[in-house]
């Protein structure tokens, strides 16, 4: 990755608009430039799927949205039923957050139920990714989440929400990856605002990136937000 041009970075980005505050106007704005740069997809809240699936109707750019989010402690019926409201709005990606409290309570088989359901409601329609939350996680803890992930079927697991306790490392990327094996998808999100980090989790294993600063990333700048 490192002779990767910063316009080739754009195909790796989930560009990311997640503040509770966000308005349609913003959500325009978004959908633009996921066009002009070419963006994976755009990452928006589940009120603005429609919106955005619209916006981006026969532009070859996908719309994830986030399923429990940020906390992750909705019940496993709530998040299945998120994930299908979701899809049937346009979404072509979901971005589930672990149940991290069941995790570290040991609820393993709870928390491989829980993702389940989400693949079961996505199967077919959408690509599912497990945010570990790994700020909050020990590195134990972290390769549990990633094989529990691959045992329920999901396609990705992803590092964070954004709202929580640190964000994308190499080091994660590094280990989720050796977790999950060639196949499965490692998005990095939280931190990664320039080129040169979006390259350095990259060459580390990650294949897809979130993050509010895709624009800044592909033009060569410095970004400040997710």
């Amino acid at each position: 990755m490192e002779n990767t041009t910063n316009g080739e970075l754009a195909s790796y980005i989930d560009h990311t608009l997640l503040k509770p505050e966000s308005t349609r106007e913003g959500i325009v704005r978004l959908c633009e430039e996921a066009k002009r740069y070419g963006f994976a997809t755009v990452c928006v809240n589940p009120f603005w799927v429609k919106t955005a699936a619209e916006l981006l109707a026969g532009s070859g750019v996908g719309v994830t949205t986030v399923v429990g989010f940020p906390l992750g402690a909705s019940t496993t019926k709530s998040k299945a039923a998120e994930a299908a409201d979701a899809i049937a709005n346009g979404a072509s990606d979901v971005d589930m957050v672990l149940n991290v409290g069941a995790l570290k309570s040991g609820l393993l088989d709870l928390v491989r139920e829980d993702i389940a359901a989400v693949v079961a409601a996505s199967r077919g329609k959408a690509i599912v990714k497990v945010i570990l939350e790994t700020g909050l996680l020990t590195d134990e803890e972290k390769i549990k989440a990633c094989e529990l992930s691959k045992e329920a079927g999901a396609d990705f697991v992803k590092t964070s929400t954004g709202f929580g306790p640190g964000g994308a490392t190499v080091e994660d990327i590094a280990l989720m990856r050796r977790t999950v094996g060639p196949k499965l998808g490692v998005k990095a999100s939280g931190g990664v605002r320039d080129a040169e980090a979006a390259r350095a989790v990259i060459a580390a294993g990650a294949t897809r990136l979130g993050t509010s600063s895709g624009a800044v990333i592909v033009s060569g700048g410095q970004g400040s937000g997710y």
